[in-house]
């Protein structure tokens, strides 16, 4: 599926290193079984120059989405060949990642069992019955579970790829791929992906971006749902609903992330103490900071501010 296989290409082929005048930082390869002239799925082919000695080789490894019937998604289990290729994959710490129905390969493999997960949503029945032993969330763009991330269908490839770079080299350098590309800089994981809903009522209005972007462009100072909902002519309980439905998440977990968000660029980019930081994103103290990046993260901001920048607050 060339859309799949050419995001990835295109973002991680877009991440440049600031510090050395824009030079690469990724080396991308695109390696099949056989390699050769691959059928896709549009009315061309693609010519693969590597073969599955290139796996040998990669700190990452991703898996597209195919339609091929004899795929994963069909039998459950990996054909001879494409299983004698994966078992290339020796490096300690390499990470494996699948875009869409890529993940019914990775599944296959075994590298799902007892990890949380996500497919195609049209794809999750399927998965489901044949992998019982993976915690298949089809509700969500991407998971990441360290050194295994899923993401769902194609545009969810792209927020996954650059939530890879975003983790491997910073904010800045996602930031700038994602203005090359011209897509959204950040979507989380845990968002919703657009799954069929019955129609809604007429007299209700279905989205509630105009209050997320009033909320942006506002973290800095207290915020209460009742004047997000009031951004979309709502009641409260029906913007929460509908928030719910859009976001995968409650208004109060998607303002406590964006504002992790925000410290985070800040951290990266400035040299703002972590009290000023605090301020900017609402959190009010370096205290609350602190708890937040550590709940959400794992970290300190001033752990956080040394790993990308080499010193601390």
């Amino acid at each position: 599926m060339p859309l799949e296989l050419g995001l990835v290409h295109q973002l991680f082929g877009a991440a440049g290193d600031r510090e050395a005048g824009g030079g690469p930082l990724y080396e991308v390869v695109t390696c099949a079984v056989v390699p050769g002239p691959l059928r896709t799925n549009a009315d061309f082919t693609v010519d693969v120059a590597y073969g599955p000695e290139a796996l040998a080789e990669a700190d990452t490894v991703i898996v597209p989405a195919t339609h091929e019937e004899d795929a994963p998604e069909t039998t459950g289990r990996l054909d001879a060949p494409l299983a004698r290729a994966l078992g290339m994959i020796r490096r300690p710490g390499t990470r494996i990642a699948s875009v869409c129905t890529g993940a019914f390969v990775l599944a296959a493999a075994g590298w799902l069992d007892g990890m949380r997960a996500t497919t195609h949503w049209k794809s999750a029945e399927s998965f489901r019955r044949l992998f019982p032993r993976v915690d298949l969330d089809p509700d969500v763009l991407y998971t990441d579970e360290g050194e295994v991330l899923t993401s769902a269908g194609e545009a969810a490839g792209i927020d996954l790829c650059l939530h890879m770079i975003r983790r491997d080299h910073g904010a800045a350098v996602a930031g700038d791929v994602a203005r090359t590309t011209v897509v959204p800089p950040h979507r989380e994981g845990g968002q919703a992906q657009f799954v069929p809903r019955p129609v809604a009522e007429p007299s209700v209005r279905s989205s509630t971006g105009a209050a997320r972007a009033w909320a942006l462009s506002r973290l800095d100072r207290p915020l209460s749902l009742r004047e997000m909902a009031e951004q979309e002519a709502m009641s409260v309980r029906t913007f929460t609903r509908r928030f719910r439905e859009e976001a995968g998440m409650t208004p109060g977990q998607w303002l406590a992330r964006q504002r992790v968000e925000r410290a985070r660029e800040l951290l990266e980019e400035t040299d703002m103490p972590v009290d000023s930081v605090a301020a900017r994103c609402g959190f009010g103290t370096g205290a609350s900071l602190r708890q937040h990046m550590q709940a959400a993260l794992g970290v300190s901001p001033r752990a956080y501010r040394t790993a990308f920048r080499g010193r601390g607050d």
